[in-house]
């Protein structure tokens, strides 16, 4: 098991479109993979999951995976979080 911890850089935080794309990405690995912020954990395969969190921009979070392809996906993930750009 591997845990991140990780400042999202995404401008809009994981509002709706950023949350879903998150989704996409976490759903390629078979890995158990989550998403921790304050006392709340969610599955970040699940779009209501993290959707729940209401993560903005500039705020710290815990990714970790489970799985043998854990490491790809927490590279692939906090990738995803810290590239600084618009998602369309």
């Amino acid at each position: 098991m591997i845990e991140k911890e990780i400042i999202v850089k995404i401008p809009t935080g994981l509002e709706a479109r950023p949350a879903a794309l998150f989704v996409q990405v976490a759903s390629k690995f078979n890995s158990h993979v989550y998403v921790v912020i304050d006392e709340k954990k969610v599955n970040a395969k699940s779009i209501m999951g993290m959707m729940s969190l209401g993560v903005l921009e500039g705020e710290k979070i815990i990714i970790g995976a489970e799985g043998e392809d854990e490491e790809q996906a927490i590279a692939e993930l906090m990738k995803f979080l810290t590239e600084t750009r618009e998602i369309e």
